[in-house]
């Protein structure tokens, strides 16, 4: 049994801002002094399997539903404009009806 039981469709306006050297990520890098980023695109389908699955629902906050969960290993990181990287280990999923997005992170969202 999943966490999720309802069919999800990637919501791919936020894939591009959540991986490196592209332009949306160096965008919200410039503007926000910081960007989250997953290691890379398959990071992303394999953190929403292991959400969907064994993620933890975190609560609805700011019009979304929100799931999250830990890993053992580094999802992403967290990228600086000095260039400065920290290691990642949380990824949180937001549901708006139908659609969904991951966000690599470095806690849970309140």
């Amino acid at each position: 049994m999943s966490l999720i039981d309802r069919e999800l469709i990637l919501d791919t306006k936020h894939v591009a801002k959540h991986l490196s050297d592209t332009l949306h990520s160096s965008q919200l890098l410039q503007k926000e002094g910081s960007a989250h980023v997953f290691n890379d695109e398959a990071t992303i389908f394999i953190v929403t399997q292991a959400i969907i699955e064994k993620g933890e629902f975190m609560g609805f906050l700011r019009g979304h539903e929100r799931y999250g969960l830990y890993f053992d290993e580094p999802i992403g990181y967290r990228v600086s404009v000095d260039g400065s990287k920290i290691p990642l280990y949380y990824a949180e999923m937001k549901v708006k009806g139908n659609k969904y997005h991951v966000i690599p992170r470095t806690k849970p969202s309140r």
